[in-house]
């Protein structure tokens, strides 16, 4: 069971039908996922068709709406925060920027390509291509972060099929691996066992016994 603006609903079967991943939903379980969801979810009028069935019923009148482990305070300035950069436009995209990245991408890309066509891959040629190509992959690195975010188009679709061009045809990777572990990632950050990001810990960060919240 999950909860949502102190709404309880049963996730049980559905979790592993989740778009976003079974192991996304099934770390808020027992827990409030009322952020989590308002930052996950678009269109929230289509969701909550599939949230419907789901619900088995309410939190009672006595009981809080922010978990007591949790910063009452400080959630409440977040959402008052969230509340503020939407009505001040702050995450309305410019997508005249987003297009002349991935036109500039695409172009240097193309420059890497035919340096090595009309030069060689002698030294001096490889070395200038490879300038390029990194410089376009980092770039296109960071594109596809946005469009995975579903940051770019007003309609999820096209950011869904931009993303998958840049991420599996320029970069090379998949894009739904990318998404699945990313939103893992943004919905438990640096939670041992929880934020893939972080699953080497405590093999590989050697910062002190408690690196990550252990949830």
């Amino acid at each position: 069971w999950l909860v949502i603006d102190r709404k309880v609903y049963d996730i049980s079967h559905f979790y592993r039908r989740h778009p976003g991943g079974a192991r996304l939903l099934a770390s808020h379980a027992g827990q409030d996922a009322t952020d989590a969801f308002v930052a996950f979810h678009v269109d929230k009028v289509l969701v909550n068709k599939y949230l419907k069935p789901l619900q088995i019923g309410e939190l009672a009148p006595d009981q809080p709406s922010i978990e007591p482990t949790k910063n009452e305070m400080l959630v409440k300035d977040f959402r008052e925060l969230r509340t503020t950069v939407e009505r001040m436009g702050l995450l309305e995209p410019n997508q005249l920027f987003f297009f002349l990245l991935l036109a500039h991408i695409l172009l240097l890309d193309t420059a890497a390509w035919l340096i090595l066509f009309y030069f060689g891959t002698s030294l001096l040629p490889f070395v200038f291509s490879l300038l390029l190509l990194t410089i376009s992959q980092v770039q296109a690195s960071w594109l596809q972060h946005d469009l995975g975010h579903l940051s770019v188009f007003r309609k999820t679709k096209w950011n869904h099929l931009l993303h998958k061009f840049v991420m599996c045809h320029l970069i090379g990777a998949s894009a739904k691996w990318w998404t699945l572990l990313h939103s893992q990632h943004h919905a438990k950050p640096n939670c041992f066992h929880k934020d893939p990001d972080i699953d080497m810990h405590p093999f590989l960060f050697t910062l002190g016994k408690k690196f990550s919240v252990e949830v």
